[in-house]
């Protein structure tokens, strides 16, 4: 994975002065500030870092899509901490953690994995036997923020209109539209998307997958799964699969909730976090 300069790290933003480490991964098309409100519920007894995975927010971007060239990325960044911490991983995010976790165990006390498991996913969004179902909305989402003309791009407004037609549920767009920026003022002022479109375009398929682990790989701390109720990315097949990774396992289903867990039940999100927090601190 080649990014603009060796030396360039994630971007990362911590909340707290005090206490254990908890470190946030974004899933596709997020970044760390995603987190805040669940970071602002913690940061009073923990140091919270939220980190912009590469391709997204204000890391940097790369040449190709890789979910073990991702986990190194965070795992080097958890180095830098001098001391484990609990990772908390969502969709994309959640892979690149459970990669992480999985190759180098020393780094965390604990993992939390949000919405989704360690499989290969289909073109279609959930993994349901209805052939009704909708394929993965998330080319469309690429396609609609590609086609947006930038240079006469007005508002912000203007935008949100014009993803309609692709992202009808105002709660994904105006999660979309968190990484559209304008930089410069009045008449200047340029809009720019902090997403490699092109990139994550390319290589979508990658992200559906899930590399073999290598062998023998498990992680024997705890781990908490965080499911949508109304999501199907974590199916009851699922289960045979994530125990055998991670043995020490346990799925919370969260009611009202599909596969943007903490943004549609942040409340419930944050007192299952803690809980599960409380528990492998002490």
């Amino acid at each position: 994975m080649t990014a603009n300069s060796e030396d360039e790290r994630l971007h990362a933003r911590t909340l707290g002065s005090a206490g254990p480490r908890v470190v946030f991964v974004h899933g596709l098309f997020g970044q760390g500030k995603n987190w805040t409100t669940i970071a602002k519920g913690l940061a009073a007894d923990h140091r919270v870092t939220l980190l912009d995975l590469p391709n997204h927010g204000h890391s940097p971007w790369t040449d190709r899509v890789d979910y073990v060239d991702m986990a190194e990325l965070v795992a080097a960044e958890l180095r830098s901490f001098g001391e484990p911490v609990t990772l908390v991983g969502h969709s994309m995010g959640g892979k690149v953690s459970m990669q992480l976790a999985l190759r180098h165990p020393e780094l965390l006390r604990a993992l939390v994995v949000v919405d989704i498991a360690p499989v290969e996913y289909p073109v279609t969004g959930g993994r349901t036997d209805d052939p009704d179902e909708e394929a993965s909305p998330f080319a469309a989402y690429i396609e609609a923020m590609g086609a947006l003309d930038l240079d006469r791009l007005r508002t912000r407004e203007d935008a949100d209109a014009a993803l309609q037609a692709a992202v009808p549920s105002r709660m994904v767009r105006s999660f979309l539209l968190q990484s559209l920026v304008r930089e410069g003022a009045g008449a200047d002022g340029g809009w720019r998307w902090r997403l490699n479109l092109e990139l994550l375009g390319r290589d979508l398929g990658e992200l559906r997958g899930f590399p073999e682990p290598p062998p023998g790989a498990r992680y024997d701390g705890p781990v908490l799964w965080i499911a949508g109720a109304t999501s199907h990315y974590v199916l009851p097949g699922d289960r045979a699969r994530m125990e055998e990774l991670f043995p020490n396992t346990r799925l919370v289903r969260v009611k009202n909730a599909g596969h943007w867990v903490h943004s549609e039940q942040p409340e419930v999100f944050l007192e299952t976090v803690k809980r599960f927090l409380e528990r492998v601190e002490h």
